[in-house]
């Protein structure tokens, strides 16, 4: 039968004058990426769960140049689409001597699909709208980013849209086990994607701008391994297994498999099985089901790592996985198990000026909120038994489960930030710069969403830091904040309220937090879409929302250096 492009291409990762390029067809075929200028490469689908993938490594691109690229399944073009309104796709390539190069990243998280197909009247899709934007001119480096960073909830498994629930209503009728209008099995995850993926707009700027993505709770389910007790209920339920599984294979498949660098990709021992049999369903089944296996504070070492790093210039950016590797045992939880938060600490040196990293959950939440997750996680520790168990419904119950709620990360995330940050060759915390000399970071930010509002935080840690540190927050992509809550959230980043709650915590004996912060912009409630910049030893942000007509407007403009 004859194969046709069902989601893609999508551009994920570029390296000097390589890039890698996901698809999913309709059936098994060759995959041939051709660029302008020579550029080219060409892969195999694998099929697992009768669905058809393949990444294409294309090498040979032209430097400083974007490529036009052609796709073609076995002896026929398939994209660019002969019938598309939209320009060329193109793969931009930096030059060879980049450093002087400025690098802008897009980033944000919370995308709910397009409105026809979630029945949900939200406001527009900032990402739609960064898309069009783009479309007028997608070679302007002024418009055009070095990378998408999607922090999280690219896809909701359990609140789906009212196509999927109609698809789910068939899939119960005929017998397969699961929640009425959630997602189990790897089929149905498929379903998430096509409906997401295949926005017209969003379709065209993932398939023109490189992306990286992490995901956060909902790829799987709300407070994803909240506590031990989570994991122990949702275990409980005869459908779990599946779920899991399915939720962690299709992740990988369809969001990690494109965090890969070329190399990466041809080291991946995943990656080399898969493509090696006819079919692959059995492999990413028992992979989904390993890889969850719980951490506890004896055994932190996991099977496989979703965390990973990339530079692009003089900027390294490194992505957290705050949720499937969490050590969660009572007294010792922790948001990365030791061999992966070394991992972390090793990619925090090196030869960059700027740092940032992508953590789908923010480091600094509202005070207020910050100082009631600390508290909730002391009563939750504490040796009477009803006191901890009714602490741990409210963790449950209030979603209090960010890093101010695995207090030993939270505060050796804040240890780490400011041993880079004070920067000497006597500092413990000191790092190589260019050209060899010791140097602290010119900037370290944190991008982060799930909270639903946006905000700009920078961090006090002292006279000796001399690296300005900031939090900043985008969120939702295209969701929305119910009415009722916009004025407590407000509140929550109040002298007033944060002077309370911290009153309550000290009573309970929680230290004060070892860092200081304010708010620079926000809270912002609407759609929105951030764009970090870094110019030499500068960074800015942006953050903007948008209109009721679907354009974008900006909301905060924030010079990191001045703030």
């Amino acid at each position: 039968m004859t194969a046709h492009l069902l989601i893609g291409p999508v551009l994920r990762r570029v390296v000097g004058d390589r890039a890698s390029i996901w698809v999913e067809t309709t059936e098994p075929a060759l995959v041939r990426v051709q660029a302008a200028g020579g550029g080219a490469g060409s892969a195999r689908t694998f099929t697992a769960y009768d669905h058809h993938y393949a990444i294409v490594v294309v090498e040979g691109l032209e430097r400083g140049a974007a490529n036009e690229y052609e796709v073609w399944l076995d002896d026929r073009q398939v994209w660019p689409q002969t019938d598309s309104p939209y320009p060329p796709s193109v793969i931009v390539t930096r030059p060879g001597d980049d450093a002087d190069r400025p690098v802008s990243m897009i980033f944000g998280s919370c995308r709910e699909a397009t409105p026809h197909a979630t029945g949900r009247k939200l406001p527009p899709d900032a990402l739609d709208a960064y898309a069009r934007r783009l479309m007028t001119d997608p070679r302007d480096p002024d418009l055009r980013p070095d990378l998408v960073v999607l922090l999280g909830d690219q896809v909701y498994a359990d609140n789906t849209s009212a196509k999927v629930r109609r698809f789910l209503k068939r899939r119960r009728a005929a017998g397969h086990d699961g929640p009425a209008d959630e997602v189990v099995s790897f089929d149905e995850y498929t379903k998430l994607y096509l409906e997401s993926w295949r926005d017209p707009e969003v379709r065209w700027l993932l398939a023109t701008v490189p992306s990286v993505m992490i995901f956060d709770d909902h790829e799987i389910i709300d407070d994803w391994n909240t506590s031990a007790s989570w994991r122990r209920d949702m275990s409980a339920q005869d459908w779990w297994s599946e779920r899991i599984a399915s939720g962690l294979a299709s992740y990988w498949v369809y969001q990690h498999l494109g965090n890969l660098s070329p190399d990466e990709l041809a080291a991946d021992p995943l990656l080399a099985k898969i493509t090696s049999v006819d079919d692959a369903t059995t492999l990413l089944h028992d992979f989904g089901i390993s890889v969850d296996s719980p951490s506890s504070a004896e055994n932190t070492d996991r099977p496989y790592q979703w965390s990973f790093a990339l530079d692009i210039g003089r900027t390294r950016l490194v992505m957290l996985d705050n949720r499937c590797n969490r050590v969660l045992t009572p007294g010792r939880r922790e948001m990365l198990p030791a061999a992966e938060w070394g991992w972390f600490v090793d990619q925090a040196h090196g030869d960059y000026d700027h740092l940032v990293v992508g953590s789908s959950l923010p480091w600094l939440m509202p005070p207020a909120i910050h100082h009631l997750e600390a508290w909730n996680e002391r009563l939750a520790d504490s040796a009477g038994k009803r006191r901890a168990a009714l602490a741990e419904k409210v963790r449950r119950a209030f979603d209090l489960e960010h890093w101010a709620a695995f207090t030993r990360s939270f505060e050796a995330l804040t240890e780490l930030f400011r041993r880079l940050g004070e920067g000497g060759p006597e500092s413990p915390g000191h790092r190589v710069g260019a050209g060899g000399a010791y140097a602290a970071p010119a900037s370290i930010s944190v991008l982060s969403g799930d909270v639903h509002h946006s905000y700009v935080a920078r961090a006090d840690l002292g006279p000796a830091v001399v690296t300005p540190v900031h939090q900043l927050t985008c969120s939702p992509i295209h969701n929305q904040v119910p009415a009722f809550m916009r004025p407590l959230m407000r509140f929550s980043w109040s002298r007033a309220a944060a002077k309370a709650v911290r009153g309550v915590a000290r009573g309970a004996g929680v230290k004060r937090p070892p860092v200081r912060w304010k708010r620079l912009a926000g809270p912002y409630f609407g759609n929105a879409v951030s764009t970090l910049r870094h110019r030499g030893a500068q960074a800015d942000v942006r953050v903007e929302g948008t209109t009721r007509d679907g354009e974008l407007t900006t909301v905060a403009d924030v010079h990191l250096h001045d703030a």
